[in-house]
């Protein structure tokens, strides 16, 4: 292979599903020692485009080039025997296993026969720490790690494969800050050790980190390649979803009405975790919380949910007290409340039913009678919702796992505004999701606020809680730290109360 010539290279590879045009005469070309940005809207035909690649989809038409040999994969076993190797979006690992089973589990040394524990425990030690977590117990189950060091684990497991392509998609979308600086720095010294890597992400500031070449696919087509930082953001969303990109963030309202709180907390804590949390909600409010990842968010929607149990301090609903036992109790009576969980996979969907199914299941008492669920109200129901959110399904019968990332958030989200719920509670909202999805679910957001509902929602996107927070609460430590309003939701005012610092010292530390 010359120097000139790509590691990998794909031409005009075109894949149908029946009548559907999954991709059409796209092609792509990696580099050794360069990070190659696939960019595009859910649907763009990225998943398609990187299973090909990792041998579980066979292309209907097209070539497949590597070291400029033409080549093609029929099972990811080829592929991965040919040095190409992908971190799936869903998490491939098996909960009830260790670390180490998980990293070796395609290919575990052997000993007389048997697995051999003490070399599978330093591949799996070797694994991590190139991945950047030698905190990481080989031992530990999966099933009792966070989702963040879940998703670590899963890229150790890829590198212990030792591939000269490996394809990332969407692998930070579940990490923390500080994991996601550590993946940072490990595929720097990848990319400097001379590996392809192929890396999708929907958060333009990562791609702009890392990447050094470009392709954005829109409606199954690679659009375009371009060195990176040659586009503005702009340019490249508008090539994204193929339209001018304006007004983001739908317009806030000049001031929220004054109307007695729908929710309110006072004193409330949770163990170590929640710290004394007093707040107000009012309806047709936004409300965003803010702060560093792992600051107490979560468990603050868990306990507004009933998910936690031995809570301190008082939560009132429409003025009066409630302690909710479960999530059941949470999401009934005339002021219900919804949680849009944080993994759509795993919390939000049950990904082998159908649409409709998952659209019902949190509804099933308003939509029956008699214990009998009305079809009629039930069909209605899930028509409205589908129009109002937008959702692309072929049919309401097909399998919920079968759509695209967006239109699965989309459903989890329907889903809950089935029992058409007075306070909605959000959870990274729009992680993993591509631009056009996310400028759809704002304009939602605003829109239920403006009928009457209370939102509250958690984003670890900055531009997030300035461009939808009606008010944005800055946790730090299980505590609110400070509440931001109007002139104050900025990204200096965010950064430093995530901090817990004078906003005064940021400005001079970055010499403003």
């Amino acid at each position: 292979m010359s120097l000139s010539e790509p590691l990998f290279r794909m031409d005009s590879i075109s894949k149908r599903y029946g009548g559907v045009i999954a991709l059409k005469d796209a092609s792509i070309s990696i580099r050794s020692g360069a990070i190659h940005a696939v960019l595009g809207e859910n649907g763009a035909g990225k998943s398609t485009l990187i299973k090909i690649m990792a041998g579980a989809v066979v292309p209907d038409e097209g070539r497949m080039l590597l070291d400029g040999r033409e080549v093609s994969f029929s099972t990811p076993a080829a592929a991965m025997a040919s040095g190409i190797v992908c971190v799936f979006q869903e998490l491939s690992l098996i909960p009830d296993l260790s670390v180490a089973d998980n990293i070796v589990i395609s290919n575990p040394p052997l000993r007389f026969g048997m697995i051999d524990r003490r070399r599978q425990r330093t591949i799996a030690q070797d694994a991590l720490a190139r991945a950047g977590a030698s905190d990481i117990h080989p031992s530990s189950l999966v099933k009792d790690l966070p989702l963040s060091r879940r998703q670590i684990v899963e890229i150790a497991k890829a590198l212990a494969r030792k591939p000269r392509l490996l394809i990332l998609d969407e692998a930070t979308s579940a990490l923390t800050q500080s994991d996601v600086e550590n993946v940072f720095g490990v595929l720097k010294r990848l990319r400097a050790e001379g590996m392809a890597l192929i890396y999708i992400s929907h958060r333009m500031h990562e791609i702009a980190a890392l990447a050094d070449d470009c392709t954005v696919f829109r409606n199954g087509r690679s659009i375009e390649s371009y060195p990176a930082g040659s586009k503005t953001d702009q340019q490249v969303v508008e090539l994204m979803i193929g339209r001018e990109y304006v007004n983001v963030f739908p317009p806030k309202p000049a001031a929220a009405p004054d109307r007695a709180p729908v929710l309110s907390c006072r004193n409330l804590s949770w163990g170590d975790r929640l710290s004394n949390i007093s707040f107000d909600v009012r309806p047709g409010e936004i409300i965003a919380i803010g702060g560093l990842d792992g600051q107490g968010q979560r468990e603050l929607l868990l306990a507004l949910f009933g998910v936690l149990r031995d809570l301190k301090g008082t939560i009132a609903v429409a003025g009066q007290p409630v302690a909710f036992r479960s999530p059941k109790e949470a999401k009934s009576g005339e002021t219900s409340i919804a949680l849009i969980p944080e993994d759509r996979k795993t919390e939000g969907l049950m990904l082998p039913m159908t649409v409709r199914e998952n659209l019902s299941i949190a509804a099933l008492r308003s939509v029956s009678k008699s214990g009998i669920i009305d079809r009629g109200v039930e069909l209605a129901r899930i028509d409205e919702l589908l129009k109002l959110l937008a959702i692309k399904a072929a049919t309401i019968d097909m399998p919920v796992g079968a759509l695209s990332g967006g239109n699965q958030q989309k459903v989890v989200i329907a889903k809950w505004l089935m029992n058409r719920p007075k306070i909605i509670l959000l959870n990274d909202p729009t992680r993993g999701i591509d631009v056009g999805t996310k400028q759809e679910i704002y304009a939602l957001l605003r829109k239920l606020a403006d009928a009457g509902a209370a939102i509250i929602f958690y984003s670890t996107d900055y531009d997030e809680l300035i461009g939808c927070g009606d008010r944005v609460l800055v946790m730090y430590d299980g505590s609110i730290i400070r509440t931001l309003e109007g002139s104050e939701i900025n990204e200096r005012e965010l950064i430093a109360s995530a901090l817990n610092v004078n906003s005064r010292a940021i400005e001079q530390r970055i010499g403003k």
